[in-house]
């Protein structure tokens, strides 16, 4: 079953001129968790969703509780990490911290960092076996008194020449429900299409990524504006790594912490 908070339904692709500014949801039946399998009609939402617009988010297949236990030991290293000031992995600006999750058998939960439906997914658009080989994460940090709140400027995490068709997914997974104010990522859907170095423009000292044209924001905002979409907990987003995002502010009291796993096509170098 699949929504998309825009239209009442994807079984037929919108005309361009129509297309929405959040993403497609979509929601596993019982039996589909159970088998831990999408069907083949959800599969193939997500893979068109992936095509047209770049991310899909797949909802309420973690439980709660394997997440709360995450959630709690990444909140008290993200203490210490901004603790470290301007030496923390800061990404953009220190209200974002680069974070990676403990490696350690006690908080290696397999439905959060190898989930088998965002694998099926994964493996439908990249290829049989896509390859693992980044495991991090991204925490927005509450406000500091004094500090005015920024946003990650507008950008792609392909900062390096690359194909024109899919070849890295993000598999982002929130630890807590993710809402324009504790930070939600902001995504300018369909953006992967097309895109490549010559819409970026290099800053130094930026770290992950270079920022987007503003002249091409600014196009682009007219043609399909962007947004902070809300993903409830227990859900995973599954992103095109070419797709233009950023990071926005936390106006809670509370850390907000995002995985991200990304999966290569097995034949990408």
């Amino acid at each position: 079953m699949a929504s998309n908070h825009t239209s009442p339904s994807f079984a037929t692709l919108a005309p361009a001129e129509k297309l929405g500014s959040l993403p497609l949801y979509v929601t596993p039946t019982p039996q589909e968790l159970s088998d831990q399998r999408l069907s083949w009609r959800n599969l193939e939402l997500a893979t068109r969703a992936l095509h047209r617009d770049g991310l899909v988010v797949i909802e309420d297949i973690i439980d709660h509780a394997k997440l709360d236990w995450l959630n709690q030991k990444m909140i008290q290293d993200a203490l210490v990490l901004q603790s470290a000031g301007d030496q923390s992995p800061y990404n953009f600006n220190k209200g974002n911290l680069q974070q990676d999750p403990p490696m350690t058998s006690r908080y290696f939960d397999p439905s959060s960092f190898l989930n088998p439906l965002a694998t099926q997914v994964t493996s439908t658009i990249l290829g049989p076996r896509p390859r693992l080989t980044f495991i991090s994460g991204n925490t927005a940090l509450p406000p500091v008194p004094g500090v005015p709140p920024q946003s990650q400027p507008i950008h792609s995490d392909c900062d390096f020449d690359h194909p024109d068709c899919p070849f890295a997914l993000v598999v982002n997974v929130p630890l807590v429900e993710m809402t324009p104010e504790n930070g939600s990522t902001e995504i300018w859907l369909g953006t992967h299409v097309g895109s490549g170095l010559l819409d970026q423009e290099a800053m130094p000292g930026d770290r992950g990524g270079t920022r987007v044209k503003p002249a091409l924001l600014e196009q682009r905002a007219m043609e399909r504006p962007p947004s902070q979409p809300t993903i409830k907990k227990g859900s995973i987003i599954i992103r095109d790594l070419r797709l233009w995002h950023g990071g926005k502010p936390n106006w809670t009291k509370n850390a907000r912490v995002l995985l991200a796993m990304i999966h290569w096509a097995p034949w990408y170098r």
